[in-house]
C-alpha cells in the first residue's frame, strides 16, 4: 500500500514514462469543439480511453453525442469494435456528461509490470479514436447552435 504522496509520485512517473515511450502530441482537448475532448484514465483496476462531451448545455451535449452515435457502425466496424456509449454518464463529482469509451480491465497503475500493457492499450486505442475523429470531425462539428 502506498501513501498518498508515494501514489502521486508513482502516477507522475507513469505519465512521464508513457510520454517518453510515445512522444507525440495527442489531440486531447484540441478538438475545436467546446467541452469535447479525448481522455486517458488509469487507476488500480482499469485503463480507459474516452471521448468526453461535457457541454453544460444539455441540448448541445446530446447533439454532439448523437452525431457520434450516427457514426457508431462505422466507428465499431472500422475502428474500435468494443466501445461503450453512454448518453448520460455521471462523474464522481455528480456532473452528467456523455462518454464513449473503451477499457482494459485487470491492470493497475501501482504495478510497473502492467505499464507496458497499459501504454500499448493507450497508444492503440487513442490513436484509433483520433484517426476516426480526424476523418469525421466536420460531420461531428456540424450541429445547429
Amino acid at each position: 500500500m502506498y501513501s498518498k504522496q508515494e501514489n502521486q509520485k508513482l502516477k507522475q512517473e507513469f505519465w512521464i514514462t508513457f510520454a517518453e515511450k510515445y512522444p507525440r502530441k495527442w489531440i486531447l482537448y484540441d478538438t475545436k469543439i467546446k467541452d469535447f475532448s479525448f481522455k486517458f484514465f488509469v487507476d488500480n483496476k482499469k485503463a480507459q480511453v474516452s471521448i468526453d462531451i461535457e457541454h453544460r448545455n444539455e441540448e448541445i451535449r446530446l447533439a454532439y453525442f448523437e452525431k457520434i452515435v450516427a457514426l457508431k457502425n462505422i466507428l465499431e466496424d472500422e475502428f474500435i469494435p468494443d466501445l461503450i456509449f453512454e448518453k448520460n454518464y455521471t462523474l464522481e463529482n455528480g456532473k452528467t456528461i456523455s462518454r464513449i469509451w473503451v477499457e482494459k480491465t485487470d491492470v493497475t497503475v501501482s504495478n510497473r509490470s502492467y505499464w507496458n500493457d497499459i501504454f500499448n492499450f493507450f497508444n492503440e486505442k487513442m490513436n484509433t479514436l483520433e484517426l476516426f475523429y480526424l476523418e469525421y470531425d466536420e460531420f461531428v462539428k456540424d450541429i445547429p447552435l
